[in-house]
């Protein structure tokens, strides 16, 4: 009986847990259409967000760079890059990689 009660209050804890961490993180300000799978936020601070986003799109799995800004609190997309898959990405990192030595440092 006891382990059963403490198995109990142990998933009720858990459960608690889980609804309060869900609710103080900020949910992803992306539209409902897209099926957001995981994430990762890049920096955020009260103004700027910056995040990579996985999402499904009609079964398709999608990488999304996201930058929003918040506007009277309320975030606003500023700019979205998207990768299509490894080609894509390794595409992408090339041409960063080429300009970076370019890049003033002033």
């Amino acid at each position: 009986m006891f382990k059963c009660l403490k198995h109990e209050i142990t998933n009720l804890i858990r459960n608690k847990v889980k609804e309060m961490t869900e609710t103080l993180e900020e949910k992803l300000p992306i539209s409902e259409f897209y099926k957001v799978i995981d994430h990762v936020t890049i920096f955020k601070s009260k103004k700027w967000w910056k995040a990579a986003i996985i999402f499904d799109n009609h079964g398709k799995q999608t990488i999304g760079i996201y930058l929003w800004v918040s506007r009277d609190g309320v975030w606003k997309r500023k700019q979205k890059m998207v990768v299509l898959g490894q080609d894509d990405w390794n595409k992408l990192k090339n041409a960063v990689e080429q300009l970076m030595p370019k890049l003033s440092t002033k």
